[in-house]
């Protein structure tokens, strides 16, 4: 509880939660189909519980946040199109990484309401909680020991990279995509100083990537 009561837990606890339900999910033996929409519902009571307020802010440069949204969507895609094995280097399938192989199983791909609360998901809440964790915490944390006292979109050098760093790394053998966004939505926050702004721009991007799926059929961007 005391967690709760800190002034850090509105950004990192949506984040943790999201982390934590897919730790769980890797020790339940029960289908994605089930315990994705679990997930979202747990996550999205406790961004609505704890971020609410955080996650309604002004978006000062919509056109511009759609277009880097994109810009972001076309820089994840474009290695696999140009270069169909580019993903089966050993840089990008590795102990370390894993391989790009989607999680998502062939009876679930049929499934409507799961496809729904997949692309909700990828749209509606990664972008919120991740922005709040990455450049809403973090960033700043990494500035100054009280990051309330750190202008969001505050620059240094240190702060801009080490979450560059962490946020490729997030996403597995698709690190290096991962670290060109997290560079990116960096610099916008930089530029705008607007958490919704890299807030829409993210789910421009995830929005992009989950219509390219389901019309591709390149089920592996979702991991």
């Amino acid at each position: 509880m005391q967690f709760l009561r800190n002034p850090a837990a509105p950004y990192v606890a949506p984040f943790a939660a999201f982390l934590g339900f897919m730790a769980l999910e890797r020790l339940l033996p029960l289908s994605p189909d089930l315990l994705y929409p679990a997930r979202f519902v747990v996550v999205a009571a406790v961004l609505l519980a704890f971020s609410r307020r955080l996650a309604s802010g002004p978006v000062t440069n919509l056109m511009g946040s759609v277009v880097l949204g994109l810009a972001v969507f076309v820089i994840w895609v474009a290695p696999d199109v140009l270069w169909p094995a580019y993903r089966s280097h050993w840089l990008f399938s590795n102990p370390l990484t894993g391989t790009a192989m989607s999680s998502v199983p062939h009876g679930a791909r049929l499934n409507s309401i799961f496809i729904a609360v997949r692309v909700t998901g990828c749209v509606a809440l990664v972008p919120i909680l991740e922005e709040l964790f990455w450049r809403g915490w973090l960033m700043r944390r990494l500035i100054g020991h009280d990051f309330r006292a750190v202008p969001v979109g505050a620059y240094t050098a240190e702060a801009f990279w080490m979450v560059v760093l962490l946020f490729a790394s997030e996403h597995g053998p698709y690190w290096d995509v991962g670290l060109a966004a997290g560079a990116i939505y960096n610099w916008w926050i930089v530029r705008t100083r607007s958490l919704a702004d890299c807030m829409v721009a993210h789910a421009v991007t995830n929005g992009a990537l989950s219509v390219y799926v389901l019309a591709t059929g390149q089920w592996q961007y979702w991991l």
